[in-house]
C-alpha cells in the first residue's frame, strides 16, 4: 500500500506494520517512546495561535457583481516560526458558488517577530451588509505531526451596493435633456413652461409664441422660447411589499425598480430637480430627503443596499398618507409598484384621488418577459394553454393600466432591462410638456 510521508515517518519511528493496522494516536504513543517524543517536540515547536495579533483593512463597500479585497495582517510575536493554514470565514453569499474554498483559505509562514499579509477577495452575490466571521488558524510543527488550533475575531463589514446597471443609458438621456434645455437645438413651442429668452421669428414658428410687446419695441418679430421647469420636487416611492419579492429572471422585482429609480434620480438631479426617496410596505423602510445633487446618488445607493422585500401586503392607505406627509407641496410622485389587478384595484385605486388631487403621478411596473414568450408559444396542447394563460395575464395588466390612465396616472410597464430607460423617457416627456 502506498505510504504518505507522514505515515512513513510514523512507521519508521515505531516499526509499525502499517499495511495491517491503521494507527490511532493513542496506540502510537503507547507503542513507541521515540514516536511520543517526536510528537511532543513537534507540538512544542508549533507557534502558539492565541498570541497572534490580527487586524483587518481594505474595502468597506462594493457594487454587486464587483470584487472587494479585505486584507488580514497577522503578527507573530512568539519566538517560534508560524507554519499555518488560515480560514477567513464570511457568509456564503460573499462569494460566487464554488469559489469559497479557494478565496477564504490561505497558507502562510511567518518568522518570529514578523508579520505577513493575506488578502481575501470577496465577490458578493446579494446586496446588503456582509460581516466577517471568525478567523481559524491551525499552526503546525516542523514535522507536521501535531497542530495547535484557535480562532480570532477581527470584525469587518463590507456593504454591497446596488449595481446600477442602467448607468449606461445616462449619456443618451442627458443628451435629450440638453435638447429640451435648448443647449444643442432651438426649443420648440410646448417644451417646458418657464420663459427663457426672446429670439427673432423664423418661418414655421408657432404664431402663438410671438411676443407682441417686444415686437412693438423693435423692427423684427420676436418670439418667446421656453425651457423645462427646474427646481421641481420628485418623490421616488419604492413598494417593498409582497409583490416586490416576485423574481423576474435572477433577481426580485425590487432590484429592477431600484435600478430604474437610480437612473431617474441621476437624470433629474442633472436637470436641477430635487429628489427624495421613500421605501414603504406597512412602515417606512428607507427615507432619503434633502440631499444636494452631489450627495444624492451615494445616499440613495446606501439606503437601497440593505433594502429587502417584505412578505406582507402593502398598506396602500399608509403609503399614500406617508407620501403626502413627505411631499406637502405639488410634486411628481414616481410609484414603483406592481400592475397586478388585485393590489391596484383593492389597494391603490381607492386612495389614488388623494394623490392625484395634489400631485402628478407616474407609476412604473416590472413586466415579466417570460409572459411575452409564453404568449407566442405554439406546437402542442401544453403550449397552447400556456399561450392562453399568458394572453389573459397581459390583458389584465393592460386593463389595469387603462384604469390608472383614466385617473390621470402616467403608466410605464416594461421588462427589467427596459424599465429604467422607459421611466427616464416618461419623465422627460412630462418635463417637456410642462406637467411637472
Amino acid at each position: 500500500m502506498a505510504l504518505t510521508g507522514r505515515t512513513a515517518l510514523l512507521a519508521a519511528l515505531g516499526s509499525l506494520p502499517v499495511g495491517i493496522w491503521e494507527p490511532s494516536w493513542t496506540g502510537l504513543l503507547a507503542v513507541n517512546a521515540p514516536l511520543a517524543v517526536a510528537c511532543a517536540c513537534d507540538y512544542a515547536l508549533a507557534a502558539p495561535v492565541r498570541r497572534l495579533s490580527i487586524t483587518r483593512s481594505g474595502a468597506t463597500s462594493v457594487r454587486l457583481g464587483d470584487t472587494a479585497d479585505v486584507t488580514l495582517t497577522i503578527t507573530n510575536p512568539s519566538r517560534r516560526p508560524l507554519r499555518a493554514r488560515l480560514r477567513d470565514a464570511w457568509p456564503p453569499s460573499s462569494w460566487q458558488k464554488g469559489t469559497e474554498t479557494e478565496a477564504s483559505r490561505h497558507r502562510l509562514t511567518i518568522p518570529p517577530g514578523e508579520r505577513r499579509r493575506v488578502t481575501t477577495r470577496l465577490r458578493p452575490t446579494r446586496r446588503g451588509d456582509r460581516q466577517a466571521d471568525r478567523i481559524t488558524i491551525r499552526s503546525y510543527g516542523p514535522l507536521g505531526l501535531f497542530a495547535r488550533q484557535g480562532t480570532h475575531k477581527a470584525p469587518w463589514t463590507v456593504r454591497v451596493l446596488p449595481p446600477f446597471t442602467s448607468r449606461k443609458h445616462l449619456p443618451s438621456k442627458l443628451a435629450r435633456l440638453r435638447e429640451l434645455d435648448g443647449r444643442t437645438s432651438v426649443l420648440t413651442r410646448g417644451e417646458g413652461t418657464e420663459f427663457d429668452s426672446l429670439r427673432a421669428y423664423v418661418p414655421g414658428d408657432d404664431t402663438r409664441s410671438i411676443d407682441w410687446r417686444a415686437t412693438a419695441r423693435q423692427t423684427t418679430v420676436a418670439v418667446r422660447t421656453w425651457r423645462p421647469e427646474r427646481d421641481r420636487h420628485i418623490l421616488l416611492v419604492l413598494d417593498s411589499g409582497r409583490t416586490s419579492a416576485g423574481r423576474v429572471g435572477d433577481a426580485p422585482r425590487l432590484d429592477a425598480s431600484m435600478d430604474a429609480a437610480l437612473l431617474l434620480a441621476a437624470l433629474a438631479s442633472r436637470a436641477g430637480d430635487r429628489i427624495d426617496l421613500l421605501a414603504y410596505d406597512r412602515k417606512v423602510r428607507a427615507l432619503v430627503q434633502g440631499r444636494t445633487a452631489g450627495d444624492l446618488l451615494p445616499a440613495l445607493v446606501n439606503a437601497m443596499s440593505t433594502l429587502e422585500p417584505e412578505l406582507v401586503e402593502t398598506d396602500a392607505r399608509g403609503l399614500a398618507a406617508t407620501a403626502l406627509r413627505t411631499s406637502p407641496r405639488r410634486s411628481l410622485i414616481v410609484l414603483l409598484t406592481t400592475l397586478d389587478a388585485t393590489p391596484i384595484e383593492e389597494g391603490l385605486l381607492p386612495v389614488l384621488g388623494q394623490l392625484t388631487q395634489r400631485h402628478t403621478i407616474l407609476l412604473a411596473s416590472v413586466a415579466d418577459p417570460h409572459i411575452s414568450t409564453m404568449s407566442r408559444a405554439r406546437g402542442d396542447i401544453d403550449a397552447v394553454y400556456e399561450a392562453a394563460a399568458a394572453a389573459q395575464a397581459q390583458s389584465e395588466r393592460h386593463r389595469t393600466a387603462e384604469q390608472l390612465r383614466r385617473h390621470g396616472v402616467t403608466v410605464v410597464d416594461a421588462t427589467p432591462e427596459d424599465l429604467a430607460p422607459a421611466l427616464a423617457d416618461a419623465y422627460l416627456s412630462l418635463k417637456a410638456a410642462g406637467r411637472l
